[in-house]
Order: structure tokens, then C-alpha cells, then sequence
């Protein structure tokens, strides 16, 4: 037999596997031949086995002994792997995992009928158990008892367990009756097949998939350090390589560029956050079979650590992608070096929608790199439906208003389950208010659209505590318009705004509200849209003295939210009625205070008209005694209008002065007090 008798077979993983699925085939030859008495018995009883002894006998082992051909398949296959220098998904791993010829021929055995399935039939007439079509421990160790260098059978098949590459399917059975199985995955894997959604929690991506590393879009800095760490890598000087920052950023895309530059690709797991989770024993040799670097994503807690382990049967580095809070431990994170991949600034911004938009972008892209402070991931998926808008509109480009559209829409899908969208509409001028309040506004509008530049404007020592967060507080009685100059500063902002339901936020159980606050702002920060948390009494109360575990549980809830609002880098509003019962810490953590309080006489007159509609049959004299002696607040003046329009649509016409008491007077009512305005008769008839 010539030494290379496979030389002429393509150098492929899948004739790779061909070689080790034909050892298998040819053990199992054997073992019959042996217990028949004849390999002309064996193919007798299952003349499926014919061809495959045909191919056996192409390949020039007829004539040979059982032994002599195994051992002398092994030689072959063996010196076909030295003449193919790519790689071989079977041969990475038997070096990865320490492996052996005859440990992988056995693994492949345990397949067979996952290939075909007549081997099924040989396996359970060899068994003696009706319906057992899959390969049993014991079975093995008949198979594989008698080979020319004996090996302990139960001791690889121990260790093929311990690398996840096959299963137990009853291990409360007997050893010898341990029936067998090999992971779809792993099966997929060795056959050279490609997927890129190779399970719910598993996707892998090739080299091409990635952007070369010169070509991301980073700051200098990162850039820099960046084009070293392929060779820390390469080298084993670093082991793990961990990329920080928020979601949709460009975080696997980082690492994804790095494994392109090594020249593998990306095996992305989701979900792995505990060292016992079954599943990070498939992830080392699946790695390895698919030549990438496995890709660990955890989004974790505030106060989480994710402990996760070494991978057995790979031999390369680890990419770990998280957020900006928990952290990592374990076997699998030694010799680890951490970047930190921060939002992207305006010029990077920039060449992120020129990227997205191509021909598609316009000369306002410099105007939408400065109004939407998104991340790079949702910035081109925002472009997408950007240009979609542009399309039905029959445009080339996009625009402004065209990214506003798409940004609302992406919006939605991805707060609503977190937080309620406000309608925004109108300018200052749909808000009386007093000159004071009027001016704090201004000043926390000015702040809002100079967050990014504001660092730069002070000195280094200050711009250095400084971010791109903005946080109000509006403090106030009900009814004074707080939550009307939210939206009216979402308006001039062109920013959309979502109230906060505390109730789907605090949770009763411990370090749940603190999941959720995190949750809420992290999306918040990608997606730039303004937070209103309305009446934040809720969570923004002075921590109390510690006397039972429910006070010590609620300050821990004040200091986080204490803490992540220091580190917010979007915009958040809150109001409150309570001025008074906002802790210290807090209060010095806000940017712009803004106070609100009751309407004097010529905010009242501003109120009842911005109110009022155009087309009225009220008494001018009867208006301004309203407004000058009727205290009511901007909201009760609205509930007296909307009332007056009531009682105007039921007669038939316009709002009359009759009207207009009667609301006024159910307003009192409802508060419990006496009206200042001296009832008429035609109030009287019109009360209702």
C-alpha cells in the first residue's frame, strides 16, 4: 500500500471527515468480521455494507488483516492531514483537546447513524435491544476493545463527555447501557458545514463578515492601542479580551475585526452568564472545529459578577462583551485586557451616517450628526429606515425630518415595554409661567443642546467630571405645568420623551428595581431620548435611619439611583410636588432646578387664553375677574375649559359666560371651596 494513497482527494474538511467516518466504518467491519466469523458474513447480514467495503478496498486495504488495515488507514490519513495546511476542523481539535487518532474514529462511530441511518439497524441487532438505534458505552468498548494499540475505552469515552462532545441520554442506567449521542452541532461542525444561526443562544460569523480593523470608526486612542492587541493575542501574552460599553455600539464588531486580523471567525453566545450552564462545554470545541473565537456576551446587574470558566478542547483567546456595569471572573478571564468603547462623539457620528446612508446621504448629515446622539449601532439602523422614509417620499436623500420619523420608530420598538412615549407639540409660547421660571427654562434648554461642547468650554479639571447628561429637576404644586414644560422642551429639542411608570420599575424583590433602573437609563443613553420621571417622590426620598432590612433594601435603591444618575449621559426630568423631600445627595446632583408655582393674575389671563378657543361669546370684563380672583392653577384652568366646552357642545353653540362660571364653579367644588365669584342667575340655571 503506497504511502499517500489519499493524496489525489481534495483538501477539504469534508473529505476530511470522509477519512475518519470510513476509520469508523472500517472498526465496525471488523468487529463483525469477528463475530460472523467472515467479512463475506458480514456484508451477508447487511448488504448495505458492500459499498461501503467497496470504498474501503479503492483506497487498498483488501487483502489486508482487520488490524494491518486500520493501522494502516491511520498512517494515510495522517499523512493527507501534513499535505493540507489550512485548517481542518477534526485536526484542530485533536490538538486543541488533546486527542488522539483512535479517540476521534471512536467519536465519529457514535455518529454513524446520524450519516446514515442502516447503521442504525446494525446497532441494535448487535445490542439485542429492539428500538436501541444508537450506539451504547457498551457497544463501544466491544468495538474499540481489540485495536492495535489498546486503549481504555471508558477512560476517552470519559473524556469525549467531559468536552461536551457526546451526550449521556439516561445516565441513571447502568455504565454499559449508557446510550450515546454526538451534538448536532459538533456533527455540523466536523462535516464542514456553515451556519451563521447555529442555535438561539449561538450564532457564528466568518472572517469576511467583519470590517478590517483599519477600517472602524474609533476614537484615535482606541485606534492605537487597538492595532497591538492582535499580537498580545497571537502571542498568549493576552488571553481574553474584553470590550466594555453600551449596547449596539460596536463591541463585536471590535472583536470581530480582531478575530478577522487572526484570521478566524466569530462564535457569539448569548445568555451564558453561569459557570454551571451545560452549555459552555459545547462552546470551547465548537470554537475550535469552526476556527473562531468564541465571543461571550453578558449584560449584567449592577453588583453582578459572571464567573466564567475555562474552555476545554480550545486553545485560543476569548472575547467578552459587557456593559458598563458588573464584572467578570473565573479561569476564563486570566491575563485579561479590558477596552472601553464610550459613545461616539459628533465627527464620529458623522462619518457613521455618511457610512450608512452612502449615496443616500445629504448635506444635512452634519446637522443630523449633532441633533441624534446615538450609538453606531442604531445609527445605522436608524439610516435604514431613514432612507425608506426618503424612498416613499419619492426623495434621493435623506433628511432631517426623515431620520426624526425613523429615530420615533425605533424608539418605540425598543421602550415601550420600559417606559410610555408623550406626545410633544407647540413651543415656550404655549406656557405661561413667570419671568423667573421662563428664564430657568431657557438656561436648561441652552444646557441640553451645548452637552457635548460644555467639557470643552471650562477648564481641563472640570470637563474632566463632566459628561453629556443633563438632569432637572421640577419642583412645584399639581397643576403648575411641569409636565407640560417637558414636553414643550422635548418640542424645541425635537427629541421624543418617555414617561417613566414607577410601577413597572420598583419591584419588591431585592435588586430588581436596581435591574430595571439600569435597564431603562442604558436604553435611554443609546437611543437619546429624554427620561421624564414624573412625581419621583417615589425614589428620590431622603434615606431614612436603618431599623428594619426593608429601610436598609430601600436606601440601597436611593444610592444606586444616586450613583447612575451621576453617570447618566442622556437627558432626565423629574417633578416632584414635594420639593422639600428630596434627599441632600440628590438635589446636588441636578443640573437645573426649576420651580414652579401658582399662576399670579397675569399668568392666570395667559393660561384662560392660550386655553380658550378664538371663536367665544365670553364677557372680557367677566374673563379678567376670573383670572384676577379665581386662584386656580394652569391644570384647573384647563379641566374649567375643557368643562365650558362640554357644556357648550350640549347647547348647541360657542362658549358662553354662562359656561365659563359654571366650570369655574365646579372647579371650587371639586377642590372643596367657595368660589370667589358672585353667582348670577344665569350661572345658577346653567350649574350642572
Amino acid at each position: 500500500m503506497s504511502h499517500t494513497p489519499f493524496a489525489k482527494l481534495p483538501p477539504t474538511p469534508a473529505v476530511h471527515f470522509k477519512l475518519y467516518f470510513y476509520a469508523a466504518v472500517l472498526q465496525l467491519i471488523t468487529h463483525l468480521t469477528h463475530a460472523l466469523g467472515s467479512c463475506a458474513a458480514a456484508f451477508e447480514h447487511f448488504p448495505f455494507l458492500t459499498g461501503y467495503g467497496d470504498e474501503l478496498a479503492a483506497h487498498d486495504v483488501h487483502g489486508l488483516t482487520e488490524n494491518e488495515a486500520a493501522q494502516r488507514w491511520r498512517e494515510a490519513l495522517y499523512a493527507w492531514e501534513e499535505a493540507v495546511p489550512g485548517h481542518l476542523p477534526l485536526r484542530a481539535l485533536r490538538q486543541a483537546a488533546g486527542l488522539d487518532y483512535t479517540a476521534l474514529a471512536m467519536w465519529v462511530s457514535i455518529g454513524l447513524s446520524e450519516e446514515d441511518a442502516r447503521f442504525g439497524v446494525i446497532f441494535e441487532t448487535i445490542q439485542g435491544t429492539p428500538g436501541q438505534r444508537r450506539p451504547t458505552a457498551g457497544l463501544l468498548n466491544a468495538l474499540w476493545s481489540d485495536v492495535p494499540e489498546p486503549i481504555e475505552v471508558r477512560a476517552t469515552l470519559r473524556r469525549l463527555h467531559d468536552l461536551g462532545l457526546l451526550h449521556i441520554l439516561n445516565p441513571e442506567a447502568p455504565r454499559a447501557e449508557w446510550v450515546l449521542q454526538l451534538s448536532g452541532l459538533l456533527w455540523d461542525a466536523i462535516r464542514g458545514d456553515g451556519a451563521e444561526r447555529l442555535a438561539p443562544w449561538l450564532h457564528y460569523y466568518p472572517p469576511a463578515h467583519f470590517s478590517p480593523l483599519d477600517a472602524l470608526i474609533l476614537p484615535e486612542s482606541l485606534s492605537h492601542q487597538l492595532a497591538q492587541v492582535p499580537a498580545l493575542l497571537a502571542s498568549g501574552d493576552v488571553c481574553t479580551l474584553i470590550v466594555r460599553g453600551p449596547q449596539h455600539n460596536g463591541r463585536h464588531t471590535l472583536l470581530g475585526a480582531v478575530a478577522r486580523r487572526l484570521g478566524r471567525g466569530v462564535l457569539v453566545s448569548d445568555g451564558l452568564n453561569t459557570a454551571d450552564d451545560e452549555r459552555w462545554r459545547l462552546l470551547g470545541p465548537l470554537a475550535t472545529l469552526l476556527h473562531a473565537v468564541p465571543v461571550v456576551t453578558c449584560e449584567l446587574a449592577p453588583g453582578e459578577t459572571a464567573i466564567l470558566p475555562g474552555l476545554d478542547g480550545y486553545d485560543g483567546s476569548l472575547g467578552v462583551v459587557l456593559g458598563r456595569q458588573g464584572g467578570v471572573q473565573g479561569p476564563g478571564v486570566e491575563r485579561a485586557l479590558t477596552l472601553v468603547l464610550e459613545m461616539p462623539d459628533v465627527q464620529a457620528r458623522c462619518r457613521h451616517w455618511s457610512a450608512a446612508c452612502g449615496t443616500h446621504a445629504s448635506s444635512e448629515v452634519a446637522a443630523i450628526s449633532e441633533r441624534f446622539r446615538m450609538t453606531s449601532g442604531y445609527i445605522r439602523r436608524t439610516a435604514t429606515l431613514a432612507m425608506a422614509y426618503a424612498a416613499l417620499a419619492g426623495r434621493p436623500t435623506i433628511t432631517l425630518a426623515d431620520v426624526q420619523q425613523a429615530s420615533g420608530t425605533l424608539h418605540r420598538q425598543m421602550l415601550d415595554t420600559l417606559a410610555m412615549r408623550v406626545p410633544t407639540f407647540g413651543d415656550w409660547d404655549h406656557l405661561a409661567v413667570s419671568a423667573q421660571t421662563r428664564a430657568e427654562l431657557a438656561n436648561l434648554e441652552s444646557r441640553c443642546r451645548h452637552r457635548e461642547r460644555l467639557p470643552a468650554a471650562v477648564s481641563p479639571a472640570l470637563g474632566a467630571q463632566l459628561n453629556a447628561g443633563v438632569r432637572a429637576l421640577f419642583c412645584g404644586p399639581s397643576g403648575t405645568g411641569k409636565t407640560l414644560a417637558a414636553r414643550l422642551l422635548a418640542a424645541v429639542l425635537q427629541m421624543d420623551i418617555y414617561r417613566v411608570d414607577l410601577s413597572t420599575i420598583v419591584n419588591k424583590y431585592i435588586g430588581e428595581t436596581e435591574k430595571n433602573l439600569n435597564q431603562l437609563f442604558a436604553r435611554a443613553e443609546e437611543l437619546d431620548i429624554i427620561l421624564l420621571l414624573d412625581e419621583g417622590d417615589a425614589l428620590l426620598t431622603q434615606r431614612t435611619r436603618v431599623q428594619t432590612s426593608n429601610d436598609r433594601y430601600a436606601n440601597l435603591e436611593t444610592n444606586y439611583l444616586l450613583q447612575r444618575l451621576e453617570a447618566f449621559e442622556g437627558i432626565i426630568i423629574v417633578t416632584t410636588n414635594a420639593g422639600e423631600s428630596i434627599d441632600s445627595a440628590f438635589q446636588r446632583r441636578i443640573d437645573v432646578v426649576v420651580n414652579f408655582r401658582p399662576p399670579e393674575a397675569a399668568e392666570r389671563w395667559s393660561i384662560w387664553q392660550l386655553h380658550l378657543p378664538t371663536h367665544h361669546t365670553i364677557d372680557d370684563a367677566l374673563l379678567r375677574e376670573v383670572a384676577a380672583r379665581c386662584t386656580l392653577s394652569g391644570g384647573q384652568i384647563r379641566n374649567a375649559v375643557l368643562h365650558a366646552s362640554t357644556l357648550a357642545l350640549d347647547d348647541g353653540q360657542v362658549i358662553t359666560s354662562a359656561h365659563l362660571e359654571a366650570a369655574v364653579q365646579r372647579e371650587y367644588r371639586k377642590s372643596g371651596s367657595v368660589c370667589p365669584l358672585r353667582r348670577t342667575a344665569t350661572q345658577s340655571s346653567k350649574q350642572r
